[in-house]
C-alpha cells in the first residue's frame, strides 16, 4: 500500500477541513462527486468538512474568457486546505488567451511535485494469456518547469516557419523533487530511486537534473544511505517499464518525461481510470485523477470513478489522515479485486453510480 513519506501538513490543531472542488470539464463533473462521497463517508475520522465548488477549465473559458478565474485561485489560497481537480479539455491548437488551468494552478500554488502511485490489484490489463506482472511503483514528476513553462515562438524564416520552445530545468526544482523521491523511497521496502533522463543528448538540461538529484542534501550526511540510486535513459525506461515493470520502485523525472511515463504505466494495471495522483507543495495538496476529460464518454454515466476516489485517499494520506485513507483504499481494492463490478474501460458494464455506490457501502461496512 502506498504510504506518503512527504512532509504531512499538521492535523492535530485543525478543527475543520475545507476542500475545494474543481470538476472542470467532461467526466470531471461525474467523478469528482464520487471523490467527495468517499471523503464524506470517512468524515467521522476527519475534522468538520466543508466543500467549496470552484470553476476552471475549457468550458469556463468559453463562457467567461478565462480558464482559471482569479476567484478560484484566491479562494484556494485563502479559504481551502486542499483541493480536488477533475479534468480539463485543453484544445490541441493554439487558442488566443487560453492556457491550461491545471498547469497554472500548479504554478500559482507552487505544487511542485506530482506523485502517481501505480499499483496492480488484479489483472485488469485486458490480456487473455499470461497474467500481468506485479506492479508497485511511484512516478515522481517535477511539476513546474521543463517544456511546461510554455515559452514558445513561431518564426517565419526564408526556409519557412520555425517553431521553438524553451526548456527550463533549475537546480532548485530538481533538488526539491529529488528530495521527495528519496523520502518516498526511504519509506518503502525496496528503497530504490531511478533517475529518468536523456542526458546523453540533452547534456545541459537533463545533465543538470541528473546531477542535482544525485546531489540531494542528505545524500552526503548519510540520511539516505539505505536508498539505492539507479538511472535510466527515458526511452530505455519506457521499454523496460512494459517489459519488466517490477524492476522499478520510485521513478523521478522532469515534467514531460514524468507525464508520459506515468500515463504509460497506467496501461500495466488496466486503465487511466484507476490511477490516482496528487499535486503537492509544502503547504497545499491537490488530488487529480489522470484520465483527462474523456469527451467521448462524458455524460454517459460510465466514467470510472476509481482514480478520483483514490486521489482523494492519496490527498488525505498526504495530509496525515492515514486511517480514513486506508479505509477508502481497502474499499476500492475490494471492489476491483474480484473483477465483477467494473466500468467499460476495464472490460465491465457497470456504471459510475454502481461502482461508486458499491465502494461507499464497503467503506460504511468498515465502521460497523
Amino acid at each position: 500500500m502506498f504510504k506518503s513519506a512527504v512532509r504531512s501538513m499538521a492535523t492535530a490543531t485543525r478543527k475543520s477541513l475545507t476542500i475545494g472542488l474543481i470538476p472542470a470539464d467532461g467526466i470531471g463533473r461525474e467523478v469528482i462527486p464520487a471523490a467527495k462521497d468517499a471523503i464524506t463517508a470517512v468524515r467521522s475520522e476527519l475534522p468538520e468538512l466543508k466543500f467549496v465548488e470552484l470553476l476552471a477549465g475549457w468550458e469556463t473559458f468559453t463562457r467567461t474568457g478565462t480558464a482559471l478565474p482569479s476567484e478560484t485561485v484566491q479562494t484556494l489560497k485563502e479559504n481551502c486546505d486542499c483541493a480536488l481537480f477533475g479534468s480539463v479539455s485543453s484544445p490541441s491548437r493554439k487558442v488566443a488567451g487560453y492556457s491550461s488551468p491545471i498547469v497554472a494552478l500548479r504554478k500559482e500554488l507552487d505544487l511542485y511535485a506530482n506523485i502517481r502511485p501505480v499499483i496492480s490489484v488484479r489483472d485488469t490489463s485486458g490480456r487473455d494469456s499470461a497474467p500481468a506482472p506485479s506492479v508497485d511503483l511511484i512516478v515522481v514528476r517535477e511539476n513546474t518547469e521543463c517544456l511546461y513553462v510554455k515559452q514558445e515562438d513561431l518564426i517565419q524564416t526564408e526556409n519557412g516557419k520555425e517553431a521553438r520552445a524553451t526548456r527550463l530545468i533549475t537546480e532548485r526544482a530538481s533538488s526539491r523533487i529529488g528530495k521527495i523521491a528519496f523520502e518516498l523511497a526511504k519509506a518503502r521496502p525496496r528503497k530504490l530511486v531511478t533517475i529518468i533522463h536523456k542526458s546523453n543528448v540533452l547534456s545541459v538540461t537533463d545533465g543538470l537534473f541528473r546531477e542535482t538529484v544525485r546531489a540531494v542534501p542528505g545524500l552526503s550526511n548519510g540520511k539516505y544511505d539505505d536508498v539505492t540510486i539507479e538511472e535510466q535513459l527515458v526511452d530505455s525506461a519506457v521499454y523496460r517499464l512494459f517489459r519488466e515493470p517490477q524492476i522499478f520502485d520510485v521513478m523521478v523525472a522532469p515534467n514531460l518525461y514524468g507525464d508520459i511515463i506515468s500515463d504509460a504505466a497506467a496501461a500495466l494495471v488496466g486503465s487511466l481510470g484507476v490511477i490516482p495522483s496528487i499535486n503537492a507543495g509544502d503547504s497545499f495538496v491537490m488530488g487529480e485523477p489522470v484520465h483527462g476529460s474523456a469527451p467521448d464518454i462524458a455524460g454517459k454515466g460510465i466514467a470510472n470513478p476509481v482514480a478520483s476516489i483514490r486521489s482523494a485517499a492519496l490527498m488525505l494520506r498526504h495530509m496525515g489522515y492515514a486511517s480514513p485513507a486506508d479505509k477508502i483504499d481497502k474499499a476500492v481494492n475490494d471492489t476491483l479485486a474480484p473483477g465483477k463490478l467494473l466500468t467499460p474501460d476495464l472490460g465491465g458494464k457497470a456504471s459510475t453510480t454502481e461502482v461508486t455506490t458499491h465502494i461507499m457501502s464497503l467503506i460504511d461496512a468498515q465502521y460497523k
